[in-house]
Order: structure tokens, then C-alpha cells, then sequence
């Protein structure tokens, strides 16, 4: 079921995978939202796929949870509200706990919990016709859910962040772009291509490296002092050192090559 819902290639390192529901915009059905939680959350431990990039098949990225795959049984008691809720959270849980850096491609609605995968991605590559918003307080329900709280106050302030959370209204590409949430706005074909581009740029650390550059984002958004954060970066860049991938990172550097890492 994962092959029909959740597309995954994996090459040289990359692991592209696109959202294939488009026929229901990528609305995140069961099925589909299994298939993202138990890939992310098989990322842990591996070591071959070094980056992700995440994509949605169609016209729009995600439109959130499928709401028409869920019958009133699925909310009845609190334990299977409950269950429910860490089904689709998780995702963005494990998304933020692999070591491999996400990057999001999303063109159209990024609605709901596709608001809350473009948030968890690390970066964010958006067409110009691109929409999200925190769906989730226009059908009954607060606008806070799977982290996006925790993300977009830490991203664009208190302030921005309460309009958008307490309204449900769309923030369009410009004005995302303009606050710093998306890297870039450019038509789909630009941003795949830009995608590839930075996959291949982030390919260029040590594996070692990008992991632990990754790990240190997570953490520092949560510390409280400088002298934190710099014990932090002081320990990762001397393990890094101790790495033999560190000794070809130099030496390519130095002969204008590409790295030729063991531990790939």
C-alpha cells in the first residue's frame, strides 16, 4: 500500500518522496500518513540515505488530514481521539528526530498537517501560487496541532505566528518568503531542480558532519544561553575531527575535488 501512496526512490544518497494521492490533493489518509511515520522513522538508523527530499504529487502539496477516511468511530473516547492524533503527529516527530536534513518542495494548498510536513522540512522551496495555513481551527478544532505551534512562532515570531494560528488564514508565497519562511518561490520545475541542487551540495559534508549539523538546528532552537550552544557546536566539531571522513574532506578541498567519503 505504501508503493501507491507514498512514492520512494532512492539514489546516490537521496531519497525523494512524493505524496501520491492527487486525485484528493494528498489529503493524508491512514495509509498514507503510516507510510510517511514508519519511513521517517526508519530513517533513524540508516546510514545510506543521506538527505530527503519531499514532495506532492498533482497540483497541490497536501490539503491536510483526509477527513472523508475518517469515520466517527476514530474520535469516539478519548484514547482513540488520542490514537489517533499520535498517528499523524508522529510523523512530524520523527521528521525533526532523523538525522537526514528534509527539504520541501511544495507547489499549491499546503493545508493542515501538509502545513505542519513543510514546517517540520528543514527547508522549504514553494511556487508561487503556493498557500498554507493552519487549517485545523476552521473545522472545530484548535490551530494549533502536529507541532505547528512549536514551529512557526520560532520561525516568524510571536506575532505573525498568533495571526496565522488564531485565524486560519492563508499566508501566500510572498508573504512567506518575505518572513523568512521559504528559502525560495520559483516555478515547480526551478524548485526541483533546486532541490537536486542542494541535495547534491549538502552531499559534499561529511556524513558524519550533516548529521550532526542537523542535530545541533533541533537542539539550539531550544537553548537558552550562548555558552550552551557553543559547548554544543564545540563537542560536534571535535568529533567530527576523529572521523577519517574529516581527513578526505580537507585533502578534496584542497584538490578541488569531489570527497570520496568511507562512511557514505
Amino acid at each position: 500500500m505504501a508503493d501507491d501512496v507514498l512514492l520512494i526512490e532512492e539514489s546516490g544518497g537521496i531519497a525523494r518522496l512524493t505524496l501520491n494521492r492527487p486525485e484528493r490533493l494528498n489529503a493524508l489518509n491512514t495509509a498514507l500518513a503510516t507510510a510517511l511515520r514508519e519511513y521517517f522513522q526508519g530513517l533513524y538508523s540508516r546510514h545510506d540515505v543521506r538527505v530527503v527530499i519531499l514532495q506532492g504529487a498533482g497540483k497541490s502539496f497536501c490539503a491536510g488530514l483526509d477527513l472523508k477516511d475518517q469515520t466517527p468511530g476514530h474520535f469516539s473516547g478519548a484514547q482513540a481521539g488520542m490514537d489517533v492524533q499520535h498517528s499523524i503527529r508522529d510523523i512530524m516527530v520523527a521528521m525533526r528526530r532523523c538525522p537526514q536534513p528534509i527539504i520541501c518542495v511544495a507547489q499549491g494548498a499546503a493545508s493542515g498537517g501538509g502545513f505542519a510536513l513543510a514546517l517540520a522540512s528543514d527547508v522549504r522551496l514553494v511556487t508561487p501560487d503556493s498557500r498554507m495555513n493552519a487549517a485545523f481551527i476552521r473545522i472545530g478544532l484548535t490551530g494549533c496541532d502536529m507541532g505547528v505551534s512549536y514551529f512557526l512562532p520560532r520561525m516568524v515570531g510571536s506575532s505573525v505566528a498568533a495571526e496565522y494560528l488564531l485565524t486560519g488564514r492563508f499566508m501566500d508565497a510572498a508573504r512567506g518568503h518575505a518572513l523568512g519562511l521559504y528559502s525560495r518561490v520559483a516555478p515547480l520545475p526551478e524548485l526541483q531542480a533546486e532541490a537536486q541542487a542542494l541535495a547534491d551540495d549538502m552531499l559534499h559534508a561529511t556524513p558524519l558532519g550533516l548529521r550532526l549539523t542537523k542535530e545541533a538546528l533541533c537542539q539550539t532552537l531550544d537553548m537558552n544561553s550562548l555558552e550552551a550552544v557553543v559547548a554544543l557546536e564545540d563537542r560536534q566539531q571535535v568529533l567530527c575531527t576523529q572521523n577519517e571522513d574529516f581527513h578526505e574532506g580537507v585533502q578534496a578541498f584542497l584538490e578541488k575535488r569531489p570527497p570520496r567519503y568511507r562512511n557514505a
